[in-house]
């Protein structure tokens, strides 16, 4: 089983990077921080005869690390109400990869298994749920299995140490993962 985590925060090590890092202790995975890479927005051109014009940025190299493992966990801490904009607009893409001769996006990330770890303060518990139905929605969408997700308490850095429940979980993640 290959492992990714896609980060979706601007900030380095923030509360949703620990949770991962704490459910991914000890185990082998690969970590894309997509702060990190120049990715682009696109016009939407799924309706319009040429479709989808190239873009020229860093997509293509983290799709290629998307499409190659078998177990996501997506991470983005809660900004107004929702995801980040980086991982926003890693999922707008998809509508264009989704055209894209070159390739079967839709096989290609059929039955891989998603997991989301998310972190915000506002009573995240109940103002979360929204995005933790947008990405099952995302999901389902795309034929990817929704296996599990986490909300922290949390807004300011390290605060999450202080989040007992959302540590019990990624204990809990550790230990089933390194079956």
């Amino acid at each position: 089983m290959k492992i990714l985590t896609i980060l979706g925060s601007s900030r380095e090590n923030g509360n949703s990077e620990y949770l991962v890092n704490q459910a991914l202790e000890g185990i082998e995975h690969k970590q894309i921080r997509l702060s990190d890479y120049k990715i682009n927005p696109i016009s939407d051109r799924r309706h319009t005869e040429g479709g989808f014009r190239r873009v020229d940025d860093d997509y293509e190299t983290v799709l290629s690390d998307f499409l190659t493992h078998d177990l996501i966990i997506f991470v983005t801490p809660i900004y107004w109400f929702g995801m980040t904009s980086h991982m926003k607009l890693f999922f707008d893409r998809w509508s264009q990869y989704m055209r894209d001769d070159r390739f079967d996006f839709k096989n290609q990330v059929k039955g891989k298994r998603a997991y989301v770890i998310t972190t915000g303060g506002s009573n995240p518990y109940v103002t979360g749920l929204p995005l933790i139905q947008q990405f099952g929605h995302i999901f389902d969408f795309v034929g990817m299995s929704f296996e599990d997700y986490v909300i922290g308490n949390a807004v300011k850095p390290g605060e999450i140490k202080e989040d007992l429940l959302a540590l019990d979980k990624m204990s809990a993640w550790n230990r089933t993962l390194k079956k």
